[in-house]
C-alpha cells in the first residue's frame, strides 16, 4: 500500500469518522480507522459496532500500490492536525507498520490487519427517499434535545422516524416531554412505516450533514438505517422495540391559549431559573388576563417572581412546570412568538410556533 493525498484533503473526511470511534473499546481493531486505496479513490471507516461511518476521497494522484490497513485514529488524526496546511501526507505500509512521511516529518504507526475489521451487515431495504440535508438536519435538531438518556426504556434512547405518503415525522420523548416534527418528502408507501434510530446515530447524523441544499439519499431497512451523500455514508443499527403512541400524549383538552414573545419569556424563565431548586427546576406559571407570572424558589428560602405581558384572556391558572424542558422547546423555536396552549394545571401544556405548526411541543406539569 502506497499513496500519496493533501492533508487539506484527508482532515475533514478523517475528523468525521473519527467521531464515531470510541477511544475505550474492548476490541482493540475498533479504536482504528479502515483505509482502504484503489487507484485515486481512497475510503475511510470507523465503527463502534452500532454506528459505521465511510468516507470517500479523491486522490489527487492515483496510488502507486493499492491496499488495506487499519490504523489508530486518535493518533492518525493528531498527525494529520499537527502538520502544515500545504503539507502532502505520504503513506507507506512495511509489513505490519505504516510509515507515513510529509515535508520532514517522519512517523511510523502500528497497524492491525483489515480482515479484522468489523462491518455493519447489509440487509434488504424495506424504505428509501431523498431529502434535503439542511431540511434532515432542522428536522433532527428540532427534536433530538427530548431524547432520554440512558432509559431503562431502551426505545425511549433515541428517535422515531415515521415514514408516510410524501411525509417523515421525527419524534422524541424521556417520558416528561415530547418533541415532534414533519417534514414533506417524496416517497411512494402505503401505510406507514417507523423505525427507532439510537441516541449516538441521531446526534452523529446531526453533527455531519450541513445547512446546504444537497441532498441525501436514506434507506431504511429492518434494523438499520443508512444515509449516504458522494462523500459520506453513514449506517446506524436501530432499536429494537416499539415507541409509545405519541397520538395519546397530544394534549386534545386544551381550551386556554397563551400567545407570548419567545425572546421576553426565554429572558424571563432564564432569569427566575437562577433561583430554582437544582435537581427539580420547578417554576410555578401563573396565568391572569394579559400577564404571565413565574415563580421559582429553592430550599435555601431563596425566591424569584418575573411577570411578562402576554396574550391571555380567561380564568386564572396555576401551573408547575421543569423550567428547563421549557427553555428547550424556546431555544428550538424559530418565530418570534410562541403559542401555549392548556387545559388546566394537571395537564400538559402543548406548544408550537407562532408562525410554523409543523413542529409540536408538549410539556408535562409538575407538582409543586
Amino acid at each position: 500500500m502506497k499513496f500519496s493525498v493533501s492533508r487539506e484533503n484527508l482532515l475533514t473526511p478523517l475528523q468525521q469518522v473519527a467521531g464515531v470511534v470510541e477511544r475505550r473499546q474492548t476490541l482493540p481493531v475498533l479504536s482504528n480507522v479502515l483505509m482502504v486505496v484503489e487507484g485515486d479513490s481512497l475510503s475511510i471507516t470507523g465503527t463502534d459496532l452500532e454506528v459505521e461511518l465511510v468516507a470517500r476521497i479523491t486522490l489527487e494522484t492515483p496510488a502507486e500500490i493499492d491496499g488495506e490497513i487499519t490504523l489508530p485514529a486518535k493518533k492518525i488524526m493528531d498527525i494529520c492536525k499537527s502538520l502544515p496546511n500545504e503539507a502532502v501526507i505520504m503513506f507507506e505500509q512495511e509489513e505490519q507498520k505504516m510509515r507515513i512521511k510529509a515535508a520532514r516529518s517522519r512517523f511510523t504507526l502500528a497497524t492491525l490487519p483489515a480482515n479484522e475489521f468489523p462491518n455493519l451487515e447489509d440487509t434488504a431495504s424495506t424504505s428509501e427517499f431523498s431529502i434535503n440535508q439542511g431540511y434532515l438536519k432542522q428536522t433532527i435538531d428540532r427534536t433530538s434535545f427530548a431524547m432520554a438518556q440512558q432509559d431503562v426504556r431502551f426505545y425511549l434512547n433515541g428517535m422515531l422516524l415515521e415514514l408516510t405518503q410524501n411525509q417523515i415525522k421525527t419524534v422524541a420523548t424521556d417520558g416528561h416531554r415530547l418533541a415532534l416534527c414533519s417534514a414533506s418528502i417524496q416517497i411512494e408507501i402505503e401505510g406507514s412505516t417507523q423505525a427507532i434510530v439510537p441516541r449516538k446515530g441521531i446526534l452523529e447524523l446531526a453533527r455531519l450533514f450541513s445547512d446546504d441544499d444537497t441532498d441525501v439519499n436514506i434507506t431504511l431497512s429492518s434494523n438499520h438505517i443508512r444515509a449516504e451523500t458522494p462523500s459520506l455514508r453513514f449506517t446506524s443499527k436501530l432499536v429494537d422495540g416499539k415507541f409509545p403512541d405519541y397520538d395519546k400524549v397530544l394534549p386534545k383538552q386544551g381550551d386556554k391559549l397563551v400567545v407570548g414573545e419567545k425572546a421576553e419569556m426565554k429572558q424571563s424563565f432564564s432569569r427566575v431559573a437562577i433561583l430554582s431548586n437544582e435537581k427539580y427546576r420547578g417554576v410555578r406559571v401563573r396565568l391572569e388576563n394579559g400577564t404571565l407570572t413565574s415563580v421559582a424558589n429553592n430550599p435555601e428560602q431563596e425566591e424569584a417572581e418575573e411577570v411578562i405581558n402576554v396574550n391571555y384572556e380567561g380564568p386564572e391558572l396555576e401551573i408547575g412546570f421543569n423550567v428547563s424542558y421549557i427553555l428547550d422547546v424556546l431555544g428550538v423555536i424559530k418565530s418570534d412568538t410562541i403559542h401555549m396552549m392548556l387545559a388546566d394545571s394537571n395537564s400538559s401544556a402543548l406548544i408550537t410556533d407562532g408562525e410554523d405548526d409543523s413542529a409540536m411541543y408538549v410539556v408535562m406539569p409538575m407538582r409543586l
